[in-house]
């Protein structure tokens, strides 16, 4: 298989910062590949920072046809859910603040010829990897070996990729915590302490677990690769949420689960906490990206 880009799976940060770069007008894709080329991983790093590169769709099919894989796709429609497209993610995380503050910055240098930063969010692990919610979050995460599989594209044009879904997630946490402990573990679906998932005859269908908990055609759960942190200030924080899979087919029925298209049956979860960005990416292997970047 192809190399994936190793920052999709490198562990122990608990720093993110997360960009999000528009094309400035007029500039082509083969313009802002020039700009691009000192971004290859895995050379440009800082004090231990990874890099993650994405691009949106569009804009990697006019940059690499070839390796664009079949199932590459826009971000859907989704009642509730907002669209936010941009043109190129760039996730660095690694151990401090300061050292992703001068990545971003060099950065941002880097693509200022080309691209204007759209969109940050400064995300980092709360405690024991918990939402601000109080809940361990990624609990349904595959294992370090499994989840190539969930995460990259096997073969095939784009092998060694994989498609992302960001989201920023708005919590409201005066509300969440008008609830106690037993009303908060009916809406997520599982205990709070340790994360144990509630038994079958206790679980509400309206819980994050009954709608997020999916089974394809083959009758396997649809997994995904979840690298989710929360963000924010004492006005605004929440969940900025990536996740990683090998088919985008998956986001979207999780997507239009939570919103309750196709049963109108919504997860709880949205009472809670509001979706105010959404986009998808195309986060090509290292081979792909030296073969388009040269």
């Amino acid at each position: 298989m192809a190399t994936p880009q190793p920052g999709i799976f490198a562990q122990g940060a608990r720093s993110h910062r997360h960009l999000e770069f528009d094309l400035r007008p007029g500039v082509s894709p083969q313009q802002a590949l020039g700009a691009l080329q000192a971004l290859r991983q895995p050379s440009v790093t800082a004090g231990g920072a990874n890099i993650v590169v994405g691009f949106a769709p569009a804009l990697w099919r006019a940059m690499a046809p070839t390796a664009s894989p079949a199932l590459l796709t826009e971000f859907p429609a989704v009642p509730g859910m907002p669209a936010t497209p941009h043109d190129i993610w760039v996730w660095c995380h690694g151990a401090g603040q300061d050292d992703l503050l001068d990545v971003a910055l060099g950065v941002r240098d880097l693509l200022a010829p080309v691209a204007t930063v759209a969109f940050e969010v400064l995300g980092f692990v709360y405690h024991d990897s918990r939402d601000l919610t109080g809940f361990i979050d990624g609990t349904e995460n595959p294992g370090v070996e499994e989840a190539h599989e969930v995460a990259l594209v096997a073969d095939g044009a784009g092998a060694g990729g994989s498609f992302a879904l960001t989201q920023r997630w708005v919590h409201h946490l005066d509300a969440w915590r008008a609830l106690d402990q037993a009303e908060q573990e009916q809406v997520i679906g599982r205990t709070k302490p340790d994360s144990v998932e509630l038994d079958e005859d206790v679980m509400p269908a309206t819980s994050h677990v009954s709608r997020m908990v999916v089974e394809g055609d083959d009758g396997e759960e649809l997994a995904i690769y979840r690298r989710s942190v929360p963000y924010g200030t004492a006005n605004e924080h929440g969940l900025h949420f990536v996740a990683f899979s090998a088919a985008p087919s998956r986001f979207t029925i999780m997507l239009e689960r939570m919103f309750g298209v196709g049963d109108g049956v919504h997860d709880r979860i949205t009472e809670f906490s509001t979706p105010v960005s959404g986009a998808y990416w195309w986060v090509p292997s290292l081979e792909s990206l030296g073969e388009v970047l040269g």
